[in-house]
């Protein structure tokens, strides 16, 4: 007798693991469009002596489709090479680094950009272009904000980068989130015996590594137009990000890190935020992560009837009693229209006034912008369900609660926009994880995220 089990899931490669990815107009520069991509999560800052660094084998990409079949039409390529200039040392940096040209700075890290248009020719757009050093400690990396500040290039074109050390600025409760949705500002509705209480930042004192663009719009759209009407389909691009790593790893003997060979393939691929941890099932991630967005027909089942839909009611009894309702009903009774249109196709015009984001009947799991759709003076940081059609799910922007918002949307509170019949419980709008805002301040101009927490001096939630 044989069986079939699912291959095992999740092998985990943080140097090239996407852990978010965030596109929006920039607020001090309209006419362009900012977008981040991170890398290695929940980097601990006092990580010597051997600190966290993008990886030399691995190809790092950000793509943008602007015709809604989910392939990329604008590519940016990163590449990473590092330096050691003393090997006979352990040390990172041999006393202050004060400058990105200090001789003090052992472990250097320099990387090129290059982009692919839709011809698919390449155009090197720079090259020798170095990283800053992680933030050690006021010793070793004193005035941090100006060795950061130097790494910020811009390039032919108008075109900012940045890939270096920043804050984790992706704030969320992971204790109560992964504790089976144990929310402590939620336990008054619930029968687990623990008290209400403020969120606790999860990713409070923690770093990521983050490769951030800054784009005239008119790079990104097809044939070059400028996306100002906010009803026309060349407005709206789906961006999101990946990263490859060769084939083959031919390991040597002799202390070297051995060669890599073959084509690129896909390890990591992220574009709506908690995709990859909560819609997609365990022996299904790393075949999720090695898809491209055009192929994502396959998961679509996944976010017509997430797990965490089917969960609330369980974990919260009777404090959800239309959605139990419906799912009591079977499963292909309640496709979630709203899930898919919010997280695979986009939002078609008409179901949110004066708003689309709509990318064509191709589900593709990517973040999609409207980029004619300005700047809010007055931000909120639930997005759309806020009121503020320039925030998730329209893009995302750094500050977007994308917990809050993906968890009433789970729990029913969008899912009248396509079911008139349909009541949200009054609960779905009220859940949280009780954090609306990252423990530092964002910057206002880019790359956006704060500097990174200093090895020397930092806490954790």
């Amino acid at each position: 007798m044989s069986s079939h089990r699912e291959a095992p899931a999740i092998s985990k490669d943080p140097v090239a693991d996407n852990t978010d990815v965030y596109a929006f107009v920039s607020p001090d520069t309209p006419s362009t469009v900012t977008i981040l991509a991170n890398f290695i999560p929940l980097e601990e800052p006092a990580g010597g002596p051997n600190f966290f660094q993008f990886g030399d084998d691995v190809l790092y990409e950000i793509m943008i489709d602007n015709n809604g079949d989910g392939v990329e039409d604008v590519t940016y390529q990163f590449r990473f090479q590092t330096e050691t200039q003393n090997p006979k040392t352990f040390l990172y940096n041999t006393g202050p680094i004060t400058g990105l040209d200090s001789a003090a700075w052992n472990l250097r890290q320099s990387y090129s950009v290059t982009r692919r248009g839709p011809s698919g020719l390449p155009t090197v757009l720079g090259s020798d272009l170095l990283s800053p050093p992680v933030r050690i400690g006021p010793r070793s990396t004193p005035n941090y904000p100006s060795l950061a500040n130097a790494a910020i290039y811009t390039l032919d074109g108008g075109i900012k980068v940045f890939a270096g050390q920043r804050d984790e600025g992706f704030y969320v409760d992971l204790g109560s989130i992964f504790d089976l949705a144990t929310l402590r500002p939620f336990q008054n509705l619930h029968l687990i015996p623990t008290a209400a209480a403020s969120g606790r930042d999860g990713t409070k004192g923690y770093n990521v590594h983050t490769i951030a663009v800054q784009l005239p719009k008119t790079d990104l759209t097809q044939g070059g137009s400028d996306p100002s009407d906010p009803a026309d389909s060349k407005s709206v691009i789906g961006v999101w990000a990946s990263a490859s790593r060769r084939k083959a790893l031919i390991r040597d003997s002799d202390g070297e890190p051995g060669q890599s060979a073959g084509p690129w393939v896909q390890v990591s691929r992220l574009g709506n935020p908690l995709i990859n941890e909560v819609v997609i099932p365990l022996g299904k991630k790393d075949f999720w992560n090695s898809q491209d967005p055009k192929k994502d027909h396959q998961f679509v089942r996944y976010y017509r009837d997430p797990e965490l839909q089917n969960l609330l009611p369980v974990l919260y009894p009777g404090v959800f009693p239309n959605l139990a309702a419906l799912l009591t009903q079977p499963a292909a009774s309640r496709p979630r229209a709203d899930l898919v249109a919010i997280l695979l196709t986009g939002i078609p015009a008409g179901i949110i006034p004066g708003f689309q984001n709509f990318t064509g009947a191709t589900p593709a799991d990517m973040l999609r912008l409207n980029m004619a759709i300005p700047p809010t003076a007055s931000p909120s940081r639930l997005g759309i369900l806020g009121g503020d059609l320039a925030g998730f799910p329209n893009g995302r922007r750094v500050f977007d609660d994308a917990v809050d918002i993906e968890l009433r949307a789970v729990a029913g509170a969008t899912y009248p926009l396509v079911a008139p019949g349909y009541t949200a419980d009054a609960a779905a709008g009220l859940l949280v994880d009780g954090l609306d805002i990252n423990d530092v301040p964002y910057l206002s101009s880019f790359p956006y995220l704060a500097d990174p927490q200093e090895g020397y001096e930092h806490s954790h939630d």
